[in-house]
């Protein structure tokens, strides 16, 4: 994915098989974040229509905060982005983490 010239693609399919366009993603300002927007802004970055930079800058999020949502996507698809199975999957880590300290 690097070699992709981002600034070429103008569209990309989004997570419910819609074209996705920069003036179709979420807002500059978007501060409520459900699941939908945050795949649709993991679909236009492993798309190549926003690199990861300037998605954390557009959104100003941090780069792990955007890596979180695009591995919720890959072991969950949509439903990983909820809140609650966000919530729910830390909780899992964190006992896996403190079991292997231990």
């Amino acid at each position: 994915m690097a070699n992709i010239d981002h600034k070429t693609i103008r569209e990309v399919v989004g997570p419910a098989g819609e074209r996705l366009t920069l003036e179709r993603l979420p807002d500059h300002g978007t501060t409520r974040w459900v699941a939908r927007r945050k795949a649709e802004v993991v679909a236009a970055v492993e798309g190549g229509l926003l690199s990861a930079s300037e998605a954390c800058r557009r959104y100003e999020l941090s780069l792990e905060e955007l890596v979180s949502w695009q591995r919720a996507v890959e072991r969950d698809g949509l439903s990983g982005l909820r809140a609650t199975k966000l919530q729910q999957n830390r909780l899992k880590h964190e006992r896996l983490n403190r079991r292997e300290l231990a």
